[in-house]
């Protein structure tokens, strides 16, 4: 019995690719399994090829897995594009007679099951994805049942004779693959789970469930991928928390939203997408020269321009911490899985106000859309910080009347008190031009000097737990240092497993405080490793450079990129890590 594998369904978008995806992992989870699952789909609403890999596993895993065990092809690109996947034993379950390209370059055995005619048979050619759920069963040896609840619960509002129809769609799938299959019946059976429950979500999800759980009460935004499905959530579940999600004319106006309602002490945020936060630039100037709390989510994908926007990419580090105009604080965060989503998340809205600037939670398109396994989360972790905003106005009493609230007071954290508007004494200047302590315009040379280190101070005293995650790092010195950020995550750790297991000694250190950038925590990693490769996607190695610049020893770096649109795959880091060292 196999302890993971690695299924993969493809065919033409808007054929039902994705819900067969969702439907197969669904019942995977519920029987305890942990998964990890990746969509390529077309940026188009209609037509192109689409397909959702989905690995499942009796242990974590937080990758796409290098090999594919099962393929589901409805049309002969499935076959074209993915048979290279398959491995030896892998099996290919199609619903006519394709052939791969170049039959001799595949080891992988070919099996015609007729989905579409089996399910028209049973009422209508809608339920072949059903029927090809059921040929997997055989493969794995899987018990039909398993996907009863998963129907009742998909296809309710349809009522109960469609629910028995799709199952029966299964079954007779089950069946008919089973004879075809002969000895292959059952050769991918997996090992039995810990029928553990856990929630199974995308990293999207995450960080909306962190924002209510941080407080939030208002979004405004626009829509764009892969971000969207961050405002979607929220229109599902604010209006009941007595919040509300505004879809904005751009995302100038979802930026500025979002700074007007922080102003007036209602936690707010946006999220989009590079091209969308190439527009918000001014705005995110606005909030730090303010000194207004501003949260922006920005889930990476490829670029430029329209580029690639619905692939993978994480080419806007660079943009994220140097895009505005002029100096301002700052705060980058990047988590790497959907849990580190939901913490980071709420410690962005904690960040904003206690620090009073712009907070940009850096997500990319794998984290933010693909889908993995969920432990529980720890609400008795969620604290909410306001930092110095004036909850009593009798703090404010010993102010004379007509005497402006200094609100850009010059502290030596940088940090100022700050009132609601209509707070009694707590009357000053709001300007994007540079000001005094109560917001007067001012263009004194000795007062924007005051007012420029004021603000640049609070840098000095941003922390986060974790900023650089080096739970991996248990050697003292080593071969070779490997560092990430976002969702190269479980491609590092498993090729981590794999070097070490060829004799190699082999740290991991990965991002999570992208700036102000932690150099002091990685710096001793750095020193004690021979070599040190850094892995991400995009061109130009932003990391790599900013590892450079913040901690040098440039020497010794060496960049892993990779910008085809395509997730790293550990056998990908394996090998070009070996060929670097």
């Amino acid at each position: 019995m196999k302890q993971q594998l690695s299924w993969k369904v493809g065919g033409q978008q808007g054929e039902g690719i994705e819900s067969t995806g969702e439907i197969f992992s669904m019942a995977m989870n519920r029987l305890g399994y942990f998964l990890y699952g990746y969509r390529h789909f077309s940026s188009r609403i209609k037509g192109g090829h689409t397909n959702n890999k989905i690995r499942v596993s009796t242990t974590r895993v937080r990758a796409v897995e290098d090999r594919l065990d099962i393929l589901v092809a409805f049309d002969q690109e499935t076959i074209d594009v993915n048979y290279h996947e398959m491995g030896p034993e892998g099996i290919i379950i199609a619903d006519e007679k394709f052939n791969p390209v170049n039959p001799e370059d595949c080891e992988s055995e070919l099996v015609i099951v007729p989905f579409t005619e089996i399910a028209s048979e049973l009422g209508t050619s809608l339920m072949k994805n059903m029927v090809a759920i059921g040929a997997t069963c055989a493969i794995m040896n899987l018990p039909t049942k398993a996907f009863t609840s998963v129907l009742q619960e998909t296809f309710k509002r349809k009522g109960d004779v469609v629910v028995q129809k799709n199952m029966e769609a299964i079954e007779a799938g089950y069946i008919k693959a089973s004879e075809l299959l002969a000895d292959k019946k059952g050769s991918h059976k997996l090992s039995e789970a810990d029928g553990i429950q856990r929630m199974y979500m995308i990293g999207n999800d995450a960080i909306a469930l962190g924002a209510i759980s941080a407080g939030v009460r208002f979004m405004a935004a626009y829509p764009i991928t892969p971000a969207s499905e961050i405002m979607e959530y929220l229109i599902k579940k604010l209006p009941a928390l007595g919040g509300a999600v505004i879809q904005t004319e751009d995302e100038i106006a979802a930026a500025t939203m979002a700074i007007g309602s922080n102003y007036a002490g209602v936690r707010a945020f946006t999220a989009s997408a590079g091209p969308g936060l190439s527009l918000m630039m001014e705005s995110i100037g606005l909030s730090g020269m303010t000194e207004q709390p501003l949260v922006i989510v920005d889930t990476q994908r490829g670029g430029p321009s329209t580029g690639l926007p619905t692939k993978q990419e994480q080419s806007d580090l660079m943009q994220m911490i140097y895009g505005s105009h002029g100096d301002i604080p700052k705060i980058v965060l990047a988590p790497s899985t959907a849990e580190e989503a939901f913490y980071d998340t709420i410690d962005a809205f904690n960040l904003a106000e206690q620090y009073q600037c712009p907070v940009i939670v850096l997500s990319d398109l794998q984290l933010s859309l693909g889908k993995q396994s969920v432990d529980p989360l720890n609400y008795s972790k969620v604290k909410v910080g306001r930092g110095k905003l004036v909850a009593d106005e009798s703090q404010l009493d010993e102010l004379e009347p007509k005497q402006y609230f200094k609100r850009y007071e010059i502290t030596e954290d940088g940090v100022s008190q700050r009132v609601l508007p209509g707070m009694k004494n707590g009357i000053h200047h709001v300007t994007g031009v540079e000001h005094d302590e109560t917001g007067k315009p001012s263009e004194s040379s000795l007062n924007r000097q005051m007012q420029m280190d004021k603000r640049m101070r609070k840098l000095d005293h941003v922390s986060l737990h974790k900023a650089v995650d080096i739970d991996n790092a248990s050697h003292g010195e080593a071969d070779v240092l490997l560092i990430g950020f976002n969702s190269t995550r479980g491609a590092l750790e498993e090729a981590q497993e794999r070097l070490e297991a060829d004799g190699l000694k082999v740290n991991h250190a990965h991002i999570r405080l992208l700036h102000p950038f932690p150099a002091e925590k990685l710096a001793p990693l750095m020193e004690s490793a021979k070599k040190v490769v850094v892995a991400e996607h995009n061109a130009t190695g932003q990391l790599a450079s900013l590892i450079k610049m913040n901690v040098g020893m440039a020497s010794k770096i060496h960049s892993l990129k990779k910008y085809d649109g395509t997730p790293f795959l550990p056998s990908e880091v394996e090998l070009l890590t070996k060929e670097l060292i």
